[in-house]
């Protein structure tokens, strides 16, 4: 599940092992970029993840290319292999919310305390109330995520949040903005979404997806409860080079729970570019439509971003549990779409991008040799928390002469000095500036993906 999140780091080295194979259905021949390629091969090399599984979708079909293992010593990965997807799976709750709009089961402008139980109302600030399609389009006002979220095992941290819980949560928050004023990003907006959608046909959400997406695009390894045969074939999750727990999400599944494969998610963008003749392209087209354009330089959908291109509109999202990152969009202006999955916690993001889009580049980041020396009394004052956005947080820490940074619902990653004031991440193009008034810390500034967040110190 993914926000303004920090890419994390894995340090182990790793032998490349890369199979670039294409559909057996598929005879023309396609091929990678050979800087993508590049690029793929050096973050294995260097640990970065032990896999990426990429599917190229175009009007000739679709085809995969298989670099590295499900785990360091694990099988070589193909395109049946299993990926956690996270917040992916945003857009299949938007694609669902579309179906029942269509079918007249629910609007986008019902009242979610209509939808709630009697006994739950969530507050407002303001004269509106919150709405179903506030929920997709992130421009409700509940937060990121709810402050009650205390996991008992932080290693899968949402396996113990309860639909009570979450109820608690919405029907106590004071939001600070009135509801449609702003663009936050929120996993609980997301996962109430999913859970208010699954209600509404008296199921569970994974039931719902399942008959909704999954069934007819036959898509038959994508679910949140694993089959036999997706444990069989489950590249396993990667934090720091070390393997970690998949992540259960039950209450807020409409966030991010769906695991999947290249091979099905292939299908699942083929049909959001038309490519598949199935009972779901009305509803792939409305979760396209353009709801607001309130989140910086993109406009938001039904949970899709959308990002100018220079060939076209880039329709995307992307996704991060506790050991993957993925990535998934597509431009109908060029009837081309990408599907990537890798099982680590250090993002991936610019190669869909770069695929897609001429425009955009590959990440070229530091290396550690790189970072200039730092006393440790220097490195001292950076120690502290700092919020980012409401239940967002990033936690400064030392040990030794190294600093770290940790995300609120993230393992550690490293952070290594340019100049006094400016650390980098390695493997990942991602930096953090520190803001200094005579000398005392007051806030950080992020810059990754295009995009600069801000943080104010809190402790």
């Amino acid at each position: 599940m993914k926000s303004y999140k920090i890419t994390l780091i894995v340090l182990l080295v790793a032998v490349v092992s890369c199979r670039c194979q294409q559909s057996p259905e598929k005879k023309d021949e396609k091929n990678l970029p050979v800087e993508v390629v590049e690029t793929i091969e050096k973050r294995i090399s260097v640990g970065a993840t032990p896999s990426i599984a990429l599917a190229v979708i175009d009007s000739s079909g679709v085809h995969y290319f298989n670099f590295g293992k499900t785990s360091y010593d694990g099988t070589e990965v193909d395109e049946y292999t299993i990926y956690e997807i996270g917040s992916i799976s945003k857009v299949f709750t938007g694609i669902m919310l579309a179906r029942q709009v269509l079918d007249g089961d629910i609007r986008l402008d019902d009242r979610i305390n209509d939808l709630l139980p009697d006994s739950i109302t969530v507050p407002v600030t303001g004269n509106s109330e919150i709405t179903i399609g506030n929920l997709t389009d992130h421009t409700s006002g509940l937060p990121r995520m709810p402050n009650n979220f205390e996991p008992a095992n932080p290693n899968n941290p949402y396996a113990d949040y309860t639909v009570e819980k979450m109820y608690g949560f919405i029907s106590n928050y004071q939001p600070v903005r009135a509801v449609g004023s702003e663009y936050e990003y929120s996993n609980l907006a997301q996962g109430l979404l999913g859970h208010l959608l699954a209600t509404n046909k008296n199921t569970t959400y994974e039931d719902l997806m399942v008959r909704t997406i999954a069934d007819p695009l036959e898509m038959n390894d994508t679910r949140i409860e694993f089959t036999q045969r997706m444990k069989e074939n489950l590249a396993l999750g990667h934090n720091d080079g070390k393997v970690v727990e998949n992540w259960d999400i039950p209450t807020l599944a409409g966030a991010g729970a769906i695991r999947s494969s290249t091979s099905d998610m292939g299908k699942f963008i083929s049909g959001n570019l038309g490519y598949e003749d199935s009972p779901l392209r009305a509803a792939m087209e409305l979760s396209h439509e353009v709801r607001h354009k309130k989140a910086g330089a993109m406009s938001v959908a039904m949970a899709w971003h959308i990002k100018k291109g220079e060939n076209g509109d880039v329709i995307w999202h992307n996704g991060g549990t506790g050991g993957y990152r993925t990535f998934a969009g597509f431009v109908k202006e060029t009837g081309k779409g990408v599907v990537l999955l890798s099982n680590s916690s250090t993002g991936a993001d610019d190669i869909g991008f770069y695929l897609l889009d001429p425009g955009s580049e590959l990440a070229d980041p530091k290396s550690k040799s790189e970072a200039v020396e730092l006393s440790e009394s220097a490195l001292q004052k950076y120690i502290g928390v700092y919020e980012l956005q409401p239940e967002f947080k990033i936690t400064i820490t030392k040990e030794g002469a190294q600093l770290f940074g940790q995300a609120t619902g993230q393992g550690k990653f490293e952070i290594y000095p340019e100049s006094d004031t400016v650390f980098f991440l390695t493997v990942v193009e991602a930096k953090i500036s520190f803001q200094l008034k005579e000398g005392n810390v007051e806030g950080l500034t992020l810059f990754q993906g295009g995009q600069e967040i801000q943080g104010k110190k809190i402790e």
